[in-house]
C-alpha cells in the first residue's frame, strides 16, 4: 500500500505547486492567528484555485467556533477539517455541521496519551497522532517535536489514523518503518524558517516517501 503524505502550513503558490507536483495527497492550510502558518481567507482562497482535484485540500484549526470553520470551508474550498484541542462531542458537531470527513489530533507523550484516540470513534473520520507540545505552548503542534514512535507499535487503531510530529526527509522513512504508517502529515520539518516552507525539502519529502 502507497504511503500518502500531507504538507501542512502551506501559505505560498510556489510552495504549493511542489508539493503537488512531486505528489503530496493532501496540502493543508491553517486558520489559526497564532500560527506563523495562518492564513487569511483571500489567501486561501488563491492558493485553493491552485489545487488539482486529486489533491485534496484541509483546514486546520485549533477548537473553532461555527462561523471561522464555514468561512475557512468555504473560502478555501476545503474537502475536510483537521481539529486540534477540540473534545470528541465537538468535534461529532462539526462533522454534523459541515458534511466532510474530519481528522481529530491525539496529543502523545506517553503510551495512555494513545487512548484518547478511542474516544473519537464514531465522531471523527481519521486520527492524526501528533507530539504532545509543552505545557502553556502558543501552538499544539507544527513545533518540530516527535514522541517514541515505538508507542505505536502494537495499538489497537479504532480508526484510519496518520503519523506527524517531528518528522522530517531525513526521518520519514524509518518513522514508516516502525510505526507501520500508510499515511504521513509534515510541517516544520520542511522549512527553512518557522511559516516559511522550503520548495527543495518538501521535494525530499516527498520522494522519500514515495520511494518507498
Amino acid at each position: 500500500m502507497p504511503v500518502l503524505a500531507k504538507i501542512c502550513g502551506l501559505s505560498t503558490p510556489d510552495t504549493l505547486d511542489a508539493a503537488i507536483r512531486h505528489g503530496a495527497a493532501q496540502v493543508g492550510f491553517v486558520f489559526f492567528a497564532p500560527s506563523p502558518r495562518h492564513l487569511q481567507f483571500e489567501q486561501a482562497a488563491g492558493l485553493a484555485a491552485r489545487v488539482p482535484d486529486h489533491v485534496e485540500k484541509l483546514g486546520v484549526f485549533v477548537d473553532p467556533d461555527d462561523a471561522l470553520v464555514d468561512a475557512a470551508v468555504a473560502a478555501g474550498r476545503l474537502d475536510a477539517v483537521q481539529l486540534h484541542k477540540t473534545p470528541p462531542a465537538r468535534v461529532a458537531a462539526i462533522r454534523a455541521r459541515i458534511r466532510r470527513p474530519v481528522w481529530a489530533a491525539v496529543a502523545v507523550k506517553t503510551a495512555a496519551d494513545l487512548t484518547a484516540g478511542a474516544a473519537f470513534a464514531g465522531a471523527a473520520d481519521r486520527i492524526l497522532y501528533d507530539a504532545k507540545t509543552p505545557e502553556g505552548a502558543a501552538l499544539p503542534g507544527g513545533m518540530g517535536l516527535r514522541f517514541d514512535w515505538r508507542l505505536l507499535q502494537g495499538h489497537r487503531h479504532l480508526l484510519p489514523w496518520s503519523l506527524s510530529g517531528g518528522l522530517d526527509p531525513i526521518n520519514v522513512a524509518e518513522a514508516i518503518d516502525v510505526t507501520g504508517a500508510t499515511s504521513v502529515d509534515v510541517s516544520s520539518g520542511v522549512e527553512s524558517a518557522p511559516g516559511l516552507k522550503d520548495v527543495d525539502k518538501i521535494a525530499a519529502f516527498l520522494k522519500a516517501v514515495t520511494s518507498l
